[in-house]
């Protein structure tokens, strides 16, 4: 039993302070009633479709498609890193900085070996993680932080753009440029991505083509997901609401692949349960709530920052939510501060896991590098924050 409980915590770390947190608070505030009113169940209903939706997508391989198409039209190292980077820069806004790096981390691995460029992966690596949780800022399904201050600022999507619009820019130049001069410093040694393409378009064995049909090819499938896609943007736009939304998301999975609903990440949204209980229940000790937030107010960018440093972004987003409305500092604070440590962004943790998975023995230039070009990009767009947000 307690082997089993430690392996749940290495493996659950953030749930199960957030569980820890929630369980101890209930000794100060009698567990009643009450407790589902700290619930903000809108943000629940819409992270949990939108996560359906995204398992259903990655299930087609459709970014895969995409990606592959991109890299199979490219030439050149620069167009090669350009395409590598870019993509979870992009895709990250719409399908969440997690799916965007799931997704494109692996398939970095592959080409950067076939073209003969495997000494840069560590690099590429790093401005893909970087790529993806600076894109993911843009918009509110980017990732889990903005749909909940999004669903609980009531902020309008077009303010909310607005805010995200300079530092989205400039990191799109920063990135760019990055990858330009990593670029010009290594040359491809072969040319072996439009050879995989052509040799994607070759004659197979029949069981290999009914296989591909079957995961890929479902024209059913994809318009399941585009459909249910939709449904989601429009509860964004607030549209829909999020109640109604997860009931349509979640009764077609359950009738039409529950295989989906079972690789939902469950442990995200009682990770977002177990903190809502214990800053209801913090807001609701007089002595507590008076001491954050005499703290956080008038210092909530540089706390979001800072926050997000030791217990990573999301939780931060829900923390200091409870002690501040200003939201706008929430905002900006949370996502950038999702630079600068590993587990400032915990989709962070998915690309050290792949680089350790596939190139153990280079976990520590890895760290190394992830956290001076994470630092670097932190105090750029820090110093536009606080001339910004002054």
């Amino acid at each position: 039993m307690k082997n089993l409980i430690i392996r749940f915590i290495k493996k659950e770390t953030v749930l199960s302070a957030a569980l820890f947190l929630a369980a101890a608070s209930s000794f100060f505030v009698k567990p009643s009633i009450q407790y589902l009113e700290y619930i903000d169940f809108n943000t629940l209903f819409l992270l949990f479709s939108l996560m359906c939706v995204m398992a259903d997508y990655k299930s087609l391989g459709a970014f895969e498609k995409c990606s592959r198409f991109l890299l199979s039209k490219t030439n050149g190292t620069t167009g090669i890193i350009l395409v590598l980077v870019l993509l979870p820069f992009f895709f990250s806004m719409l399908i969440t900085n997690d799916v965007a790096l799931i997704t494109f981390v692996p398939l970095a691995l592959a080409a950067l070996k076939m073209s003969g460029l495997e000494h840069i992966i560590l690099p590429t690596v790093v401005l893909q993680t970087l790529a993806a949780n600076l894109g993911s800022m843009f918009l509110p399904t980017g990732n889990p932080q903005n749909l909940y201050l999004y669903a609980w600022s009531s902020i309008p999507l077009s303010s909310f753009i607005k805010t995200m619009l300079p530092y989205t820019g400039a990191s799109f130049v920063l990135l760019t440029a990055c990858s330009m001069v990593m670029a010009k410093r290594n040359r491809m040694q072969t040319l072996p991505l439009q050879e995989t393409s052509s040799a994607q378009t070759a004659p197979q064995k029949p069981e290999q083509n009914q296989e591909q049909n079957q995961v890929r090819g479902s024209k059913r499938r994809t318009a399941r997901a585009t459909i249910c896609f939709i449904l989601c943007i429009l509860s964004v736009g607030k549209l829909l609401p999020q109640s109604l939304l997860c009931i349509i998301v979640g009764l077609t999975y359950l009738f039409t692949s529950r295989k989906i609903l079972k690789g939902i990440d469950y442990s995200l949204l009682m990770t977002f349960v177990g903190f809502f209980i214990f800053v209801g229940n913090i807001k609701n000790l007089e002595s507590a709530r008076t001491a954050i937030a005499s703290l956080v107010t008038g210092n909530e960018l540089l706390m979001a920052v800072c926050a997000s440093q030791v217990i990573s972004n999301v939780p931060a987003a829900l923390l200091l939510s409870g002690f501040t409305e200003n939201v706008r500092a929430l905002l900006v604070g949370t996502n950038i501060g999702g630079l600068g440590t590993l587990i400032a962004s915990m989709a962070s943790l998915i690309s050290f896991k792949q680089i350790a998975r596939n190139y153990h023995d280079r976990r520590g230039p890895y760290f190394i590098l992830f956290t001076i070009m994470n630092l670097a990009f932190l105090a750029i767009l820090g110093t536009m924050a606080f001339f910004i947000e002054r």
